[in-house]
């Protein structure tokens, strides 16, 4: 892969006149939709009693870490495994029912206008476009349904006869897992990955990024950020534009809310608690 492409490719990140047939690869959590989809779905699925309101304080504790330190690869993990838990025995059906309804009543407001302009670029040009998550496989099926886009692969949940097991068909689609599904994609349609792009917002995102000829952080954690930097990754923030005054006050506002987000979280489990 020519290292030339990543240097020169420029600030804004324009898309070449002409290039052979590519593909064009969008993480989704953070780089498409502002925040996490598995946490909107969580909320749904707990709204419906699939779950105790102790796993809500979980994932709001993922949120919030994330938020102010960044994916943490460890927390993932305990998510995954809690999640796991609160959809065994539950139907592949139902589950792709809730996701339905969480797109249209959340999803679809919380897209990047951005993100979903240059998703449709790439797609007007005659890119295949695909979502790589490490959400579940269902919602990053329906999110690129939604979208026009040519497909997405994700975590897969193992299911038997329709219901969930509680397990992983393989690994979590994460880290280098990500790159690996991307260079699986290339191969299987033809690409040539040193003619693909991929987007992304965390480190974690890296692997897929460095698999490709045009890589792009897109509203990038600070160690993505800081990666894009030293080695000359073009870099593109979708999120309203602050100043640095701004973005200090956007700061302490930004942990006041987590903090804010907790406390609400304990006092209803207070409430639920109470005889």
């Amino acid at each position: 892969m020519p290292s030339s492409k990543k240097k020169t490719a420029g600030a804004t990140h324009p898309l070449p006149a002409a290039r052979p047939r590519a593909a064009a690869f969008f993480d989704v959590d953070n780089t498409i939709v502002r925040g996490a989809s598995a946490y909107h779905i969580a909320r749904e699925l707990h709204r419906r009693e699939f779950f105790s309101l102790t796993d809500v304080v979980v994932f709001a504790g993922h949120a919030i870490w994330y938020f102010l330190a960044g994916e943490d690869r460890q927390k993932i993990v305990d998510a995954r495994d809690r999640a796991l838990g609160i959809i065994k025995g539950h139907s592949v059906a139902e589950m792709v029912a809730v996701a339905e309804d969480v797109y249209d009543q959340v999803l679809e407001s919380k897209m990047f206008p951005g993100a979903r302009r240059l998703l449709e670029r790439h797609l007007d040009r005659g890119d295949q476009v695909w979502l790589i998550t490490a959400s579940p496989t269902e919602v990053g099926q329906l999110i690129a349904r939604r979208l026009g886009a040519t497909g997405a692969v994700g975590t897969v949940a193992e299911e038997h006869d329709g219901f969930y097991t509680g397990r992983l068909v393989g690994e979590m689609m994460h880290g280098e897992t990500k790159a690996a599904a991307a260079r699986a994609i290339a191969e299987r349609e033809g690409f040539d990955l040193a003619d693909c792009w991929a987007y992304g917002d965390s480190a974690n995102d890296i692997p897929m990024l460095t698999a490709v000829g045009y890589p792009c952080g897109i509203n990038p954690e600070p160690r993505l950020r800081r990666h894009c930097a030293e080695v000359g990754w073009p870099v593109l923030d979708f999120r309203r534009r602050r100043s640095s005054m701004k973005r200090k006050v956007g700061t302490t506002a930004g942990t006041a809310g987590a903090a804010w987000a907790t406390t609400v979280v304990v006092r209803a489990m207070l409430r639920r608690m109470a005889p």
